[in-house]
Order: C-alpha cells, then structure tokens, then sequence
C-alpha cells in the first residue's frame, strides 16, 4: 500500500523562514546600534547638533539605511526618547518607593524628575522637540509600533504620578478637584518647561515699569518650586 503524502503542517519549516529570522534579528540589531550613537551623539552634543549624517556616521553606514530602518528622524528621536523614559521611571518608582505617605510620595517623585532632568538635559531637549508638533502631525511622521512605544514609556512614567496623586485622594491628604491622570499629564509638560529654566539659569523681570532685568535661578530652586507647585495642585 503506497503511503500517502506528509500533510502540509508535518512539513520541516522551509529554509527561507530561518533566512527570514536572521534577518529579523539582524534589523533589531541594527536599529538597537542606531538608537544606541543617537543617544550618545545627544548626550555628547545636545539634540539640536546631532544630524543623521553623523549617527550613520558613528555606525559606520550611510544615512541610506538609517532610514531603511526608520520613518524619518523623527520616529529616530523618538524611540531614542523611549530610552530615557525607561531610565525615568526605574528613578521615579525607586523615589515612590522610598516614602509612605502621599505628600511624601509626590514630592520625592517630582524630586526625582527634576534630578534625572537636570542630569540629562538631552532628554528634556528630545521630549520638548517631539511635543512641539501636533498629533496629526506625529501620526504623519512617525509609525505606529514607534508611537506605542513612545506612549508606553510615557505612561509608564506617569502612572507613577497618577497613582501618587490618587492614592492622596482616597486616603484625604490631596483634595479631588482634578484628574489625576490629567493632573500628571500636566506636570510632566510643565515639568519639562521648568527644566529648560533650570538649565538657562535666568530669570526675566521688570527694575521699573518697562524697564526689564534678569536674575539668577538655580535647579534646586526650580526642583522646590516644581515640588511645591504640584503639592498646591494635588490640593495638599
């Protein structure tokens, strides 16, 4: 009796699917190393210096490939953000955890952030660039695994916060006169614009009427005020 053909799910997977894989693990290698000399060139030179010239330039490819493996240098700068939210929010949740009360908890979180912000102004340069555009204006430019990603970081961070903020709430310290989540949301931006002064170290004012002046600022003073700021806001 002959015997029938193997069916086609006990076929051995074909050749060109273990090609397909390397190649796969081949890209993620690629893209990683990428990602890896934009973060350096950033922290090096600051975001607005670095081009895509010179991160091919430091893999040692052309910027050919350098968009094979990204949408545009904004998706590029994105994903490189995604790697200092991950940073983030190992230092925001080592802060969270060191304290017990509410209060407490927001304001070494909010501590944490100015800290890591000021230790790495590269960071508030990429988020501040990213934020400066429009959501259609980002769902244009960047694709949507990138966009997950840099959402998931983000809200990574964040619900460190929110979950500070709410906890305040239930237990009565915070008053609920807001979202939390939209409470977080709006001190992580103006978290970021804070930091851009502690950086810059100047203060604008007026001497006199129509006389303006500037002053000194230091990050410590923005980090107390940021702290203050958003124990006014949670209410306590």
């Amino acid at each position: 009796m002959s015997s029938s053909a193997p069916s086609p799910s006990s076929q051995p997977a074909p050749e060109t699917d273990g090609r397909r894989r390397a190649a796969a693990i081949r890209r993620r290698a690629r893209e990683a190393e990428i990602i890896a000399a934009t973060r350096a060139l950033f922290d090096a030179r600051g975001v607005r210096d670095a081009q895509i010239e010179d991160i091919a330039r430091a893999v040692g490819i052309n910027r050919a490939i350098v968009y094979r493996h990204f949408t545009g240098k904004e998706e590029l700068f994105a994903l490189t953000l995604v790697g200092y939210l991950d940073e983030l929010r190992d230092a925001l949740a080592a802060a969270d955890g060191a304290r017990t009360s509410p209060s407490d908890r927001l304001a070494a979180i909010v501590g944490a952030f100015v800290d890591y912000g000021v230790s790495h102004p590269a960071f508030v340069d990429c988020a501040q660039s990213l934020m400066r555009q429009s959501g259609p204006e980002l769902l244009d430019e960047i694709s949507e695994s990138a966009l997950f990603r840099l959402g998931r970081g983000i809200s990574s961070c964040l619900s460190i916060l929110s979950a500070a903020l709410e906890d305040g709430v239930e237990s009565g310290e915070f008053t609920p006169s807001a979202d939390p989540t939209l409470m977080a949301n709006t001190l992580y931006a103006s978290g970021l614009g804070a930091l851009q002064l502690a950086r810059v170290g100047i203060l604008v004012k007026e001497a006199a009427p129509g006389v303006p002046t500037v002053g000194e600022i230091s990050p410590d003073q923005v980090r107390s005020y940021l702290v203050a700021t958003a124990l006014a806001v949670a209410g306590h």
